[in-house]
């Protein structure tokens, strides 16, 4: 039987998914793991070509729709055997065996339940999406009033992603990216699963504060590093966006006290309204970039009731 099961969600991401699983095999102990992949219904050739390559080496699931990102993880993790599942997104590459570095420090530290490693960018510059904390009124206000964008380095104003620490110590975090995440099995299986309400966004906030609500404390380590490529660009598009701040909306509203859930939704609203109020202003200077995320941040705005009005459930 495997030690861990590996799970990747592939949505039209042939070549990225393809690079992935290639690492996974090269820098992996053979023998310690299965793969499992949940391929979306890409409509890129995904599925053939995962097949054709690694056929004989993974589980490959074709699925005739998208299922977002919690629900393919949660069909996936029924296939799975191993004592760990490690989510794993499919535009990332494993470096240097982390996949075994990153279960020896599971092993090392059985306390947290749930463990991930430091992420970069192709260049080796520091990806810091691979852990987040909890969101507060504070974190939101610092973020609708800019501070958290003006002053990403600082602690104190960016908050939510940690901001002045390069990822390079180990540290118990409040969050866990899905992107690199490891959690055991029994652990995954007392919380149901991703939350399939969290279509994308959010699902791993929302099961990493489930587990620390039974003991789990999250930690990550920088031994176990990978590529991911995931923000490398600046565009802002409001599909995205919208989808991002109704997971963060529905976050509130399952973790936070009844009394604060209605402030929280408040300043969570002055994010889109400021960024749309800032770029309208650098449009009218003539800032090239200015035009496609003055349309964006304007048009979340504008959507603001159907992204608020999401309920706990």
């Amino acid at each position: 039987m495997p030690r861990t099961s590996i799970l990747i969600v592939s949505y039209n991401t042939r070549d990225l998914t393809l690079a992935c699983l290639r690492s996974v095999f090269e820098q992996t102990i053979p023998g310690t793991f299965e793969v499992i992949v949940v391929d979306n219904a890409s409509a890129d050739g995904s599925a053939d070509a995962i097949e054709q390559e690694f056929g004989r080496c993974i589980t490959l699931i074709r699925s005739d729709e998208n299922l977002g990102f919690a629900r393919a993880n949660n069909v996936a993790a029924k296939r799975a055997s191993g004592e760990y599942l490690l989510l794993l997104n499919p535009d990332t590459v494993v470096l240097d065996r982390a996949i075994d570095r990153l279960v020896a420090f599971a092993e090392a530290n059985p306390q947290a339940g749930i463990w991930g490693g430091r992420t970069v960018f192709a260049d080796g510059s520091l990806n810091p999406s691979s852990c987040w904390r909890r969101m507060t009124l504070w974190s939101l206000l610092s973020q609708a009033v800019g501070l958290s964008s003006l002053l990403r380095g600082s602690a104190l104003f960016n908050p939510e992603a940690y901001g002045g620490w390069a990822r390079d110590t180990e540290r118990e975090v409040d969050i866990v990216t899905g992107c690199f995440l490891l959690i055991r099995r029994d652990l995954w299986k007392r919380l149901g699963g991703f939350d399939e309400r969290f279509f994308m966004y959010g699902e791993e906030a929302d099961l990493c504060l489930r587990a620390r609500n039974l003991g789990a404390r999250p930690m990550v380590t920088p031994d176990a590093t990978i590529v991911h490529h995931d923000g490398a660009s600046a565009r802002v598009r409001a599909e995205k966006l919208e989808r991002l701040l109704k997971a963060k909306t529905l976050l509130i509203r399952r973790h936070w006290s009844p009394m604060m859930q209605g402030v929280g939704v408040w300043l969570l609203s002055m994010w889109p309204l400021t960024r749309a109020l800032a770029w309208g202003a650098a449009r009218r200077v003539g800032i090239d970039r200015a035009r496609e995320a003055s349309g964006s941040w304007t048009a979340v705005w504008r959507s603001r009731r159907r992204w608020r009005g999401v309920l706990a459930g």
